[in-house]
C-alpha cells in the first residue's frame, strides 16, 4: 500500500475505514469521505482507503446494494475491490476508523504499539448528534432500505469527522 502523492510527497493525513468484509460499510465511507475531501480541496493532502478485518471477500467488488445506495445519493461507486487490513499499515496510517466494537477490538489487538491502538476509533464517536449505540449496523444480511439508512449515518458521521480534522489538515498543507 502506498500513501504517497504523485511526486513522492507524503499525504498530510492518512485514514483507513475498516469493516468486516470491505464490501458494504467501509467502501461507503471511503467513497463519501473521498468526496468530502475532494469537494473541500484536500484530495492531494488526505489519503482515504478502506479494508476488512476478514478475508472472505478479498478481490470482490462492493456489494451491489452498496453501489446502488452510493449512486442514489450522488456518490461515485468506483472500481472498489475488497481487501483485508494488514497490521503492517499501522505506522503509515494516522487514523483507522472501525464501524463497530468488534472491528475496534480486532484492530486494537492487531496494533503493534499503544500509539497504534490509539489510532483506532469508532466512526460514530465523531457524530455529536449520535444517540444510542456507537455501532453502525451491518446491512449485508438485510434489505436495500438498511443500506440507505447506513449510508445516511455514515455520511453524517463522516462530515463530523472531517470538520474535526480540517483545522489540523489546513495547517499541514500551508
Amino acid at each position: 500500500m502506498s500513501f504517497d502523492r504523485s511526486g513522492g510527497a507524503p499525504f498530510v493525513f492518512r485514514i483507513c475505514f475498516v469493516c468486516t468484509g470491505n464490501i458494504c460499510r467501509s467502501p461507503m465511507a471511503e467513497a463519501i469521505f473521498r468526496t468530502i475531501v475532494a469537494t473541500k480541496g484536500y484530495a492531494k493532502a488526505i489519503s482515504v482507503t478502506s479494508a476488512a478485518t476478514g478475508d472472505w471477500h478479498v478481490g470482490e467488488h462492493a456489494d451491489p446494494r452498496t453501489i446502488a445506495a452510493l449512486e442514489a445519493h450522488g456518490y461515485e461507486a468506483g472500481t472498489h475491490r475488497a481487501r483485508q487490513f494488514d497490521p503492517s499499515w499501522f505506522p503509515e496510517l494516522d487514523l483507522i476508523i472501525a464501524f463497530d466494537r468488534g472491528h475496534e477490538r480486532v484492530l486494537r489487538e492487531w496494533a503493534p504499539t499503544e500509539a497504534d491502538q490509539s489510532k483506532v476509533q469508532l466512526l460514530m464517536s465523531f457524530d455529536p448528534e449520535q444517540s444510542g449505540t456507537m455501532d453502525v449496523p451491518d446491512p449485508y444480511y438485510s434489505d436495500a432500505a438498511l443500506f440507505d439508512v447506513v449510508l445516511v449515518a455514515i455520511e453524517r458521521a463522516s462530515r463530523a469527522l472531517f470538520r474535526q480534522l480540517e483545522p489540523a489538515i489546513r495547517q499541514g498543507v500551508s
